[in-house]
């Protein structure tokens, strides 16, 4: 049942990327005839942005493509964080795609160019802006039900473009009405801003999977609760956690009599480990067993020692 819906999941994904892509070839076309068209930089600026969501919605399909593949002798905790991968280099797109449109924006400022029929750049803009919003509606559906970080990547940039649709569409209104030629350069220059804040953002989170960072504090707390409402659980120290893309692993030890048979013990582990796999279906979860009130170096302690060591370092020799 669990491998069913596991691989509902990955065909969930593939769709979604399927849909991304379509969708971003279909928007280059119609923003490159509107950016050549009008000469609006506004609308070339989300013409690069669609180009890069091209090439990132590619990426992300080939990295759901190698994520949902089983774990292997060489890769025995599985390909799942080819999505966090995935995201990182669709980070470093976004990035450059701001870093061009911000020099552009800039420029223009200095040396304005006329736009010329803003009524194309307006309507094309407008389809752009409404398909966005349904592919968003959808990726966002699928992330939920999969937690991928990928289709969540993919999303979080569409979801941008959502904004930047909508400064463009305003932008050529004020400049077909208002004929304010420079609200151009500065739609691009702020377009810019929001893609190095997104690149950012997404970065930061693929960087903080691929090195292991512990997850969120509510979900070590609920771990914890869930070892703790058994009666004959002792106690739970070196919790360690992690994000293996779009499953968690749990690894912790686990305090029991220490009077108790092995098998005994064996069979109260795989109890908690069936209560932790309820809350979190696709975890896994490695559980080792130690006698209740064993004196012994934990990692609980050493993480400490180095925390207060680092502090020491840090203060100023007098």
């Amino acid at each position: 049942m669990q491998h069913s819906t596991q691989d509902q999941n990955n065909r969930l994904k593939k769709i979604a990327t399927i849909c991304s892509i379509s969708l971003s070839v279909s928007l280059v076309i119609l923003k490159t005839f509107a950016a050549l068209y009008t000469g609006s930089l506004s609308i070339l600026s989300s013409l690069i942005d669609s180009l890069s969501d091209t090439i990132s919605s590619s990426i992300s399909y080939v990295a759901v493509k190698f994520s949902a593949k089983p774990a292997s002798y060489q890769f025995r905790y599985g390909y799942g964080k080819a999505e966090a991968l995935s995201a990182l280099i669709q980070s470093l797109f976004i990035a450059g795609s701001g870093v061009f449109i911000l020099y552009d924006g800039i420029s223009r400022i200095f040396t304005p160019k006329p736009i010329e029929d803003t009524k194309i750049g307006i309507i094309i803009m407008l389809v752009s802006l409404i398909s966005t919003l349904f592919l968003i509606v959808f990726q966002k559906k699928v992330a939920k039900i999969t937690s991928s970080q990928a289709i969540a990547a993919d999303s979080a940039h569409y979801t941008v473009d959502v904004a930047t649709n909508i400064s463009i569409i305003i932008t050529l209104i004020a400049v077909n009405f208002f004929d304010i030629h420079w609200l151009d350069s500065a739609t691009a220059v702020i377009i810019s801003v929001f893609l190095l804040a997104n690149a950012y953002s997404l970065s930061k989170q693929a960087v903080a999977t691929l090195l292991d960072a512990e997850l969120d504090i509510e979900i070590r707390k609920n771990i914890k609760r869930i070892v703790n409402t058994n009666p004959f659980a002792k106690g739970i120290h070196d919790l360690r956690t992690r994000d293996l893309g779009g499953k968690y692993l749990f690894e912790f030890h686990l305090e029991l009599d220490g009077n108790m048979p092995l098998s005994a013990a064996h069979d109260l582990t795989e109890i908690i480990e069936d209560s932790i796999k309820e809350v979190y279906p696709f975890s896994e979860v490695v559980i080792h067993q130690d006698p209740a009130g064993i004196d012994e170096e934990r990692l609980d302690k050493q993480i400490i020692k180095n925390k207060n060591a680092a502090k020491k370092l840090k203060k100023p020799v007098m």
